[in-house]
């Protein structure tokens, strides 16, 4: 008997991990590993998620056309060239549904979002990894890993785990660099956080360039991770496609609902960015300063390097943090054995963490 197997590439997959949330023994819990939002959803949008308890038995309008026009509204788009889905990963996955398959190859950095590949391998083509420079993206390395077979390009702008990104100018560089029938995905989940001058999160491309899409979440700054709520911004031909292969009622409408009014709260947003802006800065040196290498970040997190042997490597630190409730993110999946990845968490947690790893540095 020949059982039911699924297509070719499937089971090359490994299943995205998500950042742990329990530590053994531990009396508290700090969730570190996850890049949540420490401030929570704005006030406004839980007010409005309550509110929407009464709809629950009615289908979503399909087009999230409340959530589109609002995106639309706040941040000067065009509400048709807007499509939502579950979580930006949905798009992300949609994209390459639509937009590859056998024969094709999707194009990313080394130590890019986890789910490009899998997306890659689930529409049936070939996933190409690119060499980054000092752990950001090379424009250099990917234009030359292009081939006529190229259909996708994503690059993380700015990029998890490593908090780097590049700049406009070089995004716009390798756009030009691309084949027209090459599509590139500007995954802009951490945008709200950059406050860089030379910084774009890629709308200015794709309003001028046919062939680009950019991706964003509510699940960052917004803190709606547990809803599940992204949006793309794309040349009205890429809305199409993404609106043919797309769920009918992917977005629910409590989770439309307070999209809408986080979106709209922009006082909550620049409050949870100034929170980020001072315990980032805070985190790295404090931390820097125990000798540890921590990478420049622009993001919500930090990327901590430890040394390769020795009492001091990132399982043992991460062993040690997790006795204190303390719980980190390990990004071995990312090529990046050496490190661990550490979320801006509250005050508090912040403090903790911080005095944590100084102890597990003088531990002898």
């Amino acid at each position: 008997m020949t059982l039911p197997q699924p297509v070719a590439g499937i089971l090359d997959i490994a299943p995205y991990v998500g950042g742990r949330a329990k530590a053994a023994g531990a009396a508290r819990i700090f969730k570190l590993s996850a890049n949540e939002s420490p401030l929570g959803p704005s006030p406004k949008a839980v007010e409005a998620f309550n509110a929407a308890a009464s709809q629950l038995h009615l289908y979503p309008e399909g087009s999230s056309s409340i959530l589109r026009h609002a995106i639309g509204e706040v941040m000067g788009l065009n509400a048709d060239r807007i499509v939502c889905g579950n979580g930006s990963d949905e798009l992300l996955h949609l994209l390459a549904l639509a937009y590859a398959g056998s024969g094709d190859e999707v194009l990313y950095t080394e130590h890019g979002f986890l789910v490009y590949k899998i997306a890659a391998l689930a529409a049936g083509a070939t996933p190409v990894a690119a060499a980054e420079r000092d752990y950001a993206t090379d424009v250099d390395a990917l234009l030359a890993a292009v081939t006529p077979r190229t259909k996708l390009v994503y690059i993380a702008n700015p990029n998890n785990p490593t908090g780097s990104y590049i700049p406009s100018s070089e995004v716009r560089r390798l756009r030009n660099g691309l084949p027209e029938h090459c599509l590139l995905v500007l995954d802009a989940a951490y945008s709200e956080y950059v406050s860089r001058n030379d910084y774009e999160s890629g709308i200015e491309l794709v309003a001028t360039t046919p062939n680009t899409v950019m991706t964003r979440t509510f699940s960052k700054i917004h803190g709606l991770a547990g809803l599940r709520i992204g949006w793309a911004y794309a040349p009205l031909a890429v809305v199409d496609a993404l609106n043919r292969v797309r769920g009918p009622f992917n977005v629910s409408i409590p989770g439309q609902q307070a999209a809408v009014a986080a979106i709209r709260d922009t006082a909550h947003l620049e409050m949870s960015a100034a929170h980020n802006a001072k315990w980032l800065s805070w985190l790295r040196d404090r931390i820097a300063a125990t000798g540890l290498k921590v990478y420049p970040s622009v993001c919500n997190f930090l990327m901590i390097e430890f040394p390769k042997d020795g009492p001091k490597t990132a399982a043992k630190a991460d062993a040690f943090l997790l006795q204190r409730g303390l719980i980190l993110r390990g990004v071995a999946a990312y090529g990046l054995p050496l490190c661990l990845r550490l979320s801006v968490g509250t005050e508090e947690a912040n403090r903790l963490v911080a005095a944590a790893l100084e102890d597990f540095m003088r531990a002898k």
